[in-house]
């Protein structure tokens, strides 16, 4: 029965040790602000798989709360560091992130763009779906964001004679 529990263990430090480390990455969470956990470029997938990995050896081996506090920190710190620097270099910004991608250009599915994000034509339909959109001629362009969303910029009906503004498609790749 030792495999499902040991009395030698010390649950209690397990407990302890989870509370710590709560009260740790919410503090820090303040402090440094909610990026560090926003939705996941590539960047903040890595940063997460971290966290959980310093977590996961903090509360299951003899690594220290203390440790595992810092640890955290360190990363927190790290990420404030490299958005600051993003916001000074652009450049930088383009070496952690994915550039958004264009799926639609008006009514026109761009197929090539939609197999390189290895999206299929039934999970676009779906986020139409999603975005309320009746019709192909309401749609002005859907976009593969950095984060992994798809966004879809439509009107509410054909007859509304609002245009796009090129302002929300900067940035944004019509190739892959």
């Amino acid at each position: 029965m030792d495999w499902i529990y040991s009395l030698n263990d010390p649950l209690w430090e397990t407990i302890v040790g989870s509370l710590i480390l709560f009260v740790v990455i919410i503090l820090l969470t303040r402090i440094i602000g909610l990026r560090s956990f926003a939705k996941f470029t590539a960047y903040d997938f890595a940063f997460t798989i971290a966290i959980g990995s310093i977590i996961s050896s903090t509360l299951t081996s003899s690594t220290s709360v203390t440790h595992g506090s810092v640890a955290i920190a360190g990363l927190l710190f790290l990420t404030y560091i490299f958005s600051t620097l993003q916001k000074k270099f652009p450049s930088i910004n383009t070496l952690i992130s994915n550039k958004p991608l264009l799926l639609m250009k008006g009514q026109t599915i761009l197929h090539d763009n939609l197999k390189h994000a290895r999206i299929e034509k039934s999970q676009l339909i779906a986020k139409l779906r999603e975005a309320n959109v009746l019709d192909f001629k309401q749609i002005e362009a859907v976009v593969l964001e950095s984060t992994g969303d798809i966004s879809v910029l439509h009107k509410s009906s054909e007859s509304d004679d609002t245009n796009l503004s090129t302002e929300l498609l900067k940035g944004v790749r019509e190739t892959p």
